[in-house]
């Protein structure tokens, strides 16, 4: 199975690596490209650009700004270390033993507005823009236009690498609509996760994102072979529900109790 997670908009760029191996971003070339395009904006384009406040902006122009290739542990840091959201905190990457890291990097996958498609493994520089950010190039008129076919293309190739029919969607909305669904060469599973409140399930932002770490980590550290496998996720008290799950989405619960 290969699983897509979303990057977080919080960094660690301080904390000690877990390990000094790493690899290159493939796509690369394309993420240079963006970079260019963001150099030539004012800190107060981007502020407007993205929605964020004075101080951000200034920031991210600063990094726009020092980005540069080549990539080593002096300037980046592998990216399951440097996200550092409530997925994160539910994937715990610190923790995972090396040969749960191995397979992350076969059967994990970030997606990223600027690098399009990361393995764990892979180096990034501090950067921040979102998939939604509706920033024009040559290509068109948003990231969205700008990846084009590009990320579903990295993704079937990883699929074939490792031999799956199984894509476990554990990204957002906006980042996974920057996948092709009828171009990508698997079927596509969904797990959804809701808490109690008030007698009734629904889904909760926070839990939910930090249920998908959870099981993005479980997956590193269970290798499932098939939906079967997914289906005995049950950290932090969630439990399948099979009267709520239907053929793409597995739907996992979680009473008040256990919360």
């Amino acid at each position: 199975m290969l699983a897509v997670i979303s990057p977080a908009k919080n960094l660690d760029y301080e904390s000690e690596l877990p390990t000094k191996e790493f690899t290159q971003p493939r796509l690369l070339d394309d993420a240079t490209a963006l970079v260019d395009v963001a150099r030539e904006l004012s800190p107060q384009q981007l502020g407007s650009l993205m929605s964020i406040s004075d101080k951000l902006a200034g920031l991210n122009a600063a990094r726009f700004a020092e980005w540069q290739t080549p990539f080593d542990l002096d300037n980046a840091r592998q990216a399951i270390y440097a996200f550092d959201g409530d997925v994160y905190a539910g994937l715990s990457a610190e923790k995972l033993d090396a040969e749960a890291i191995a397979y992350a990097q076969e059967h994990l996958r970030i997606l990223s507005g600027l690098y399009g498609v990361l393995r764990p493994l892979d180096l990034m520089q501090p950067y921040r823009l979102e998939m939604g950010t509706k920033l024009e190039t040559s290509r068109g008129k948003n990231l969205y236009e700008f990846w084009g076919d590009s990320i579903t293309e990295m993704l079937n190739k990883d699929l074939e690498q490792c031999g799956s029919t199984i894509l476990v969607n554990l990204a957002s909305n906006e980042y996974f609509s920057s996948v092709q669904n009828k171009k990508l060469n698997a079927d596509i599973i969904t797990p959804v996760f809701k808490d109690e409140k008030n007698g009734e399930y629904k889904v909760i932002s926070f839990w939910a994102k930090k249920a998908r770490g959870m099981m993005a980590r479980f997956m590193m550290n269970n290798k499932p072979k098939s939906i079967a496998d997914l289906q005995k996720f049950n950290a932090a008290g969630y439990r399948f529900s099979s009267a709520e799950s239907t053929a793409t989405e597995l739907v996992f619960l979680r009473s008040e109790a256990d919360q």
